[in-house]
C-alpha cells in the first residue's frame, strides 16, 4: 500500500516539474518572441523615421532652391489663381487679363525687364480649404494682357507641360511672379529617333527656342521640322532648374544617340546604307522606310565628269506587293511623293540613275525613301558607283547611225532594210508587227503585244495595260498641299519646291531653316527672288563694318558697292 502511495506521488512530482519545466520554456520563448518583435518594430521605425527624415532633407533642400529662386522677385509680390484656358500659339509666353497689367504696373514690375512667371496646377478647389499645389509645374513668360477676367490663356507648349496626365473638368492654375535667372547650360534628350539626322538639327533646335522666355528642368520642347515633330525633353540647366533664355547665349547639350531604330516604323528614321551594300527589308502599304547614304568627293569627282553615275536599284519580291522610289540630296532630308529630286514608279524591280542637275552639287548626303504602293514588298535596296563604257556607247552609236546606201524603207515599222530582203521583210513584218496608231508615238508592237500597249488619254505617255492603273494614281490623283492647294503629282513637286509659302528654305540672312511664305510685297525683293520670310528678315538692320551706319541686311550689299565701292 505504502508501495503504491509512494508511485503516485512520485509520478504526480514528476509531472508538476514537467509541466512547471513547460511553462518556464513557453514563458522563455514567448519573451525572446516579444524581444525580437520589438527589436523589428524599432528596426522598422528607425528606417521609416530615416526616410521621413530623408524626404523632408529633400524637400526643404527643393523648397530652399526654389524659395533663393523666388527671392529674386522679392519686392513685387504678385500670386493669382485662373482658369486655365488653350490658344494655339508658338513658345512659353501667356495670356493675361488687362487687371493683371495693373497689379504688376503698380507692384514696378514693368521696370524689371522681361516678366517671368511660375504656373502650377491646383488641387484642392473646396472654399476655405487650404490650396495645395500638385507638384506638376513650369515657368514662362507674357504675351500680352488680353485674356478675359479670371481666366490665364496658355499655349500649347505650357498646357501639355503643365497637365501632363489629365485635364480637370476645370482647369485652375496659380501664376505668381518671380524672376530667373539667365541661363549659362542646358542639356536635352529626344524623345524619339531621327532628331540628328536633321542637317544642322542644332540650328533648329535654336530656331525653336527663339519662341520661349524661359526653361524649366522635365519640361517638354517641340522642335517643328516643316511637317515633322520631334519632342526634346529638358533634363539639366544651370545655374537654376528654371532659367531665362531672353538675350543671353545657352551651351546646348543634346545628350544620347538618337540613331537607335526603335519602333522605326512610326517614325522618320534615315538607316545608314554603305554603297556597295544589299539592304533586306519590308515595307508596309501606304509607309515609307528611309535610308542615307554619303558620296565622296573623289567619287563626286567622277560622277560630275560623266565617268560613273550613282545607281540605286531596288530588287522587289514578286508576291503581289509593289514598291515606289524616291531620292532627294540633304537638305531636303524626307522625300515624299511630291517633294523628292529622283524618282521610279515602274512595277516590280527597278534602277535609278541619279544625275545632279548641277555638277557642282554631288557630293554629299543622300536620302532614300522606300513606298510601299501596294501590299506589303519585302526588297533589297542596294547603291552603287558605275563606270560608265564610252567605248560600248561609241560604237552603239555609231552602228545604229549608219545607214546602207543599198536600201529601202519598210512602209511598217519605218526601218531600213537591204533591197535584195525587202520584199521578204516586208511580207514578214506585215504579218507580225503592227505600227502604234497614237498620234506621236509610232512604235513598232508584236500583234500579240499590241492589246496591251496604250496610252493615257491625259498625258498620252505609253504604258503597258497593267501599269496605266499604278500611273492614273500616281501621277493623276489630285494631291493636297498643306497650305491648301490641290494639284497632279508633276504640278505638286514643282509647287512645293517653288512656290508653296511651306516648303523649307535657308534664310540668306538669319540662317535658320523656316518656312518661306508667300511673294514679297516689295517687288524689288520679288525681282531678287527673295521669299516673304527672307524680305522682313532682311529688313533688320545692322552697323556697317566700314562706315557705322545702320544699314538694311538685304541693302547691305548694294550699300557697300555704292559707297565704299567694294565689288
Amino acid at each position: 500500500m505504502d508501495f503504491e502511495l509512494r508511485q503516485a506521488r512520485e509520478k504526480l512530482e514528476r509531472e508538476q516539474r514537467e509541466r512547471m519545466q513547460r511553462a518556464k520554456a513557453k514563458a522563455e520563448s514567448e519573451r525572446r518572441a516579444k524581444a525580437e518583435a520589438a527589436r523589428r518594430r524599432e528596426a522598422l521605425e528607425a528606417s521609416h523615421r530615416e526616410r521621413r527624415l530623408d524626404a523632408a532633407r529633400a524637400q526643404e533642400e527643393a523648397d530652399q532652391k526654389m524659395e533663393e529662386v523666388m527671392q529674386l522677385g522679392k519686392r513685387v509680390s504678385f500670386s493669382r489663381m485662373f482658369e486655365a484656358l488653350r490658344y494655339d500659339g508658338p513658345g512659353d509666353k501667356i495670356k493675361l487679363p488687362p487687371s493683371s497689367f495693373k497689379e504688376l504696373s503698380d507692384e514696378g514690375a514693368l521696370d524689371k525687364g522681361p516678366m517671368y512667371f511660375r504656373l502650377s496646377k491646383v488641387r484642392d478647389t473646396v472654399p476655405g480649404a487650404a490650396m495645395e499645389q500638385d507638384a506638376e509645374a513650369t515657368c514662362c513668360g507674357v504675351l500680352e494682357f488680353t485674356a478675359r477676367e479670371g481666366s490665364a490663356e496658355l499655349p500649347l507648349h505650357v498646357w501639355n507641360n503643365l497637365f501632363r496626365s489629365d485635364t480637370p473638368e476645370v482647369p485652375l492654375i496659380e501664376v505668381k511672379y518671380i524672376s530667373l535667372p539667365k541661363g549659362t547650360y542646358a542639356k536635352l534628350k529626344p524623345e524619339g529617333a531621327g532628331f540628328s539626322d536633321l542637317p544642322n538639327h542644332r540650328a533648329v533646335l535654336e530656331t525653336a527656342l527663339r519662341n520661349h522666355a524661359t526653361l524649366s528642368e522635365n519640361d517638354t520642347v517641340v522642335v517643328n521640322y516643316g511637317q515633322l515633330q520631334y519632342k526634346l525633353k529638358v533634363l539639366e540647366l544651370k545655374p537654376a532648374s528654371s532659367v531665362s533664355v531672353l538675350e543671353t547665349d545657352v551651351e546646348v547639350d543634346i545628350e544620347g544617340s538618337d540613331s537607335v531604330l526603335d519602333n522605326e516604323e512610326d517614325q522618320h528614321v534615315l538607316v545608314p546604307l554603305v554603297i556597295g551594300n544589299i539592304e533586306s527589308s519590308v515595307v508596309e502599304e501606304g509607309k515609307f522606310r528611309y535610308y542615307k547614304f554619303s558620296v565622296e568627293e573623289n567619287v563626286s569627282e567622277k560622277v560630275a565628269s560623266g565617268r560613273a553615275n550613282i545607281e540605286v536599284k531596288i530588287d522587289t519580291d514578286a508576291s503581289g506587293g509593289d514598291t515606289d522610289i524616291y531620292v532627294s540630296r540633304h537638305p531636303l532630308v524626307f522625300p515624299t511623293q511630291h517633294r523628292h529630286e529622283w524618282s521610279s514608279h515602274e512595277m516590280g524591280s527597278k534602277v535609278l540613275i541619279l544625275k545632279p542637275r548641277d555638277a557642282t552639287l554631288v557630293g554629299g548626303v543622300y536620302s532614300i525613301g522606300v513606298y510601299g504602293f501596294k501590299g506589303t514588298s519585302k526588297y533589297q535596296l542596294s547603291v552603287a558607283i558605275k563606270d560608265v563604257n564610252s567605248q560600248r556607247i561609241g560604237e552603239y552609236a555609231s552602228a545604229s547611225g549608219s545607214v546602207d546606201v543599198d536600201s529601202v524603207l519598210c512602209k511598217n515599222c519605218k526601218r531600213h532594210i537591204a533591197s535584195r530582203s525587202a520584199h521578204l521583210h516586208e511580207a514578214y513584218c506585215m504579218r507580225h508587227n503592227v505600227t502604234c496608231p497614237h498620234d506621236g508615238c509610232g512604235v513598232v508592237l508584236r500583234k500579240e503585244e499590241a492589246a496591251h500597249h496604250v496610252h493615257c488619254n491625259k498625258c498620252g505617255r505609253a504604258y503597258q495595260q497593267r501599269e496605266m492603273e499604278k500611273h492614273m494614281k500616281v501621277f493623276h490623283e489630285p494631291l493636297q498641299c498643306p497650305c491648301g492647294v490641290v494639284l497632279e503629282k508633276e504640278d505638286m513637286v514643282q509647287h512645293q519646291s517653288s512656290t508653296c509659302p511651306l516648303r523649307l528654305i535657308v534664310c540668306r540672312f538669319c540662317g535658320d531653316t523656316v518656312h518661306a511664305g508667300g511673294e514679297p510685297a516689295d517687288v524689288r525683293d520679288r525681282l531678287r527672288n527673295m521669299s516673304e520670310h527672307e524680305s522682313i528678315c532682311g529688313s533688320r538692320t545692322a552697323p556697317c563694318d566700314s562706315c557705322g551706319r545702320s544699314v538694311m541686311l538685304k541693302e547691305m550689299d548694294i550699300h557697300l558697292i555704292a559707297v565704299h565701292q567694294k565689288s
